[in-house]
C-alpha cells in the first residue's frame, strides 16, 4: 500500500516537472481556498506482452488496485482499462495501449524496434510506470509515427510516465460546475482543448470532462536535435450520480476519445 502511494507521488513529481502549468493551476486553486482531490491518472503504452497494460498495471495491482471498466477507441486504434482502489481517496488509474496489429506495417515495425530496446528487467520494477523513455528515438522516427498516430509519437518521445492527472471537480467548493472552472482557467490565461467542445460528456452519461492543452516542452532526440512538442495536460472531471444514487466511477469512451487529443500537435 505504501509502495503504491510512493509510486503515485513519483508520478506526480515527474508529471509536474514536465508540465509546469499543472502545478501553477493547483497553486491557483489552493490560493482560492480549494482542496485538490485527484480523480484519476492516465498512462499510455503499446500493446505488447513486454510493455502493455498488464505490465504497467502490475505495481498498482500489487498495491491493492483492481481492474474495472474496459474501453475501445476504434478510430485511434486504442484499448484501455481502468483500475480502482478500495480506498476511495486513491485516484483511479486509466491505462491505454495502441493496438499495433491495427497499425500500418511501417508503424508496427518502428514501434517494435523501440520495444526491443526496453531492458528485460525494467517492466518488473515497481517504478516501471514512471521510468521515462527507455529507448533511442530520432526526430525523423517521431515525425513518421506522428503522421499516422499522435499517440504513438507521444509514447515514443516520452516513454512511461503519467500522461495526465485529473482534478475531481465534485470536491471543489468555489467551482460547482465545469463551466465556472473553465472560465476561471481561461481568465488566468490557460488554453483548453476544444475538440468535441470545451466540455466532453453530459450529466446524462454521468460524467463531464475538460482539459488544458498540453504544455509544449523541449525534448532532446537521439540524433542530437531538440524540438518543442506537446507533453502533458491537466484534466478536470465532474461525476454525477447514477439511478442507484451512487456516483459514476467509470469513463465514457466518446469523451475520452477527444480528451486524448489534448496532446495533438495541431
Amino acid at each position: 500500500m505504501s509502495d503504491v502511494r510512493q509510486l503515485l507521488e513519483k508520478l506526480w513529481d515527474d508529471y509536474a516537472g514536465l508540465n509546469p502549468s499543472a502545478k501553477a493551476i493547483q497553486e491557483l486553486l489552493v490560493a482560492t481556498g480549494e482542496r485538490i482531490v485527484n480523480d484519476h491518472i492516465a498512462l499510455r503504452t503499446f500493446r505488447d506482452p513486454k510493455v502493455g497494460i498488464d505490465a504497467l498495471a502490475k505495481a498498482f495491482i500489487a498495491g491493492g488496485y483492481k481492474a474495472r471498466g474496459e474501453y475501445d477507441f476504434p478510430e485511434k486504434k486504442l484499448y484501455a482499462r481502468h483500475y480502482e482502489h478500495a480506498d476511495v481517496e486513491m485516484p483511479k488509474v486509466f491505462i491505454s495501449e495502441l493496438k499495433l496489429d491495427e497499425c500500418s506495417p511501417a508503424v508496427k515495425e518502428k514501434v517494435q524496434a523501440l520495444i526491443a530496446q526496453v531492458p528485460d528487467g525494467l517492466p518488473a520494477k515497481e517504478n516501471f510506470a514512471v521510468s521515462g523513455r527507455p529507448w533511442k528515438v530520432t526526430w525523423e522516427e517521431y515525425e513518421a509515427l506522428a503522421a499516422e498516430s499522435e499517440y504513438a509519437s507521444w509514447v515514443a518521445a516520452f516513454g512511461f510516465r503519467a500522461n495526465h492527472f485529473t482534478i475531481f471537480v465534485n470536491a471543489l467548493d468555489t467551482f460547482d460546475s465545469l463551466e465556472l472552472l473553465n472560465g476561471f482557467l481561461k481568465d488566468n490565461g490557460y488554453k483548453l482543448n476544444t475538440s468535441g467542445g470545451e466540455i466532453k460528456g453530459t450529466p446524462e452519461v454521468f460524467l463531464e470532462q475538460s482539459s488544458t492543452l498540453a504544455d509544449r516542452v523541449e525534448v532532446k532526440f537521439d540524433d542530437g536535435s531538440r524540438h518543442v512538442i506537446p507533453a502533458c495536460y491537466y484534466e478536470f472531471a465532474k461525476r454525477y450520480p447514477m439511478p442507484d444514487g451512487k456516483l459514476f466511477q467509470g469513463f465514457v469512451a466518446k469523451s475520452a476519445d477527444k480528451i486524448f487529443e489534448s496532446t495533438n500537435r495541431k
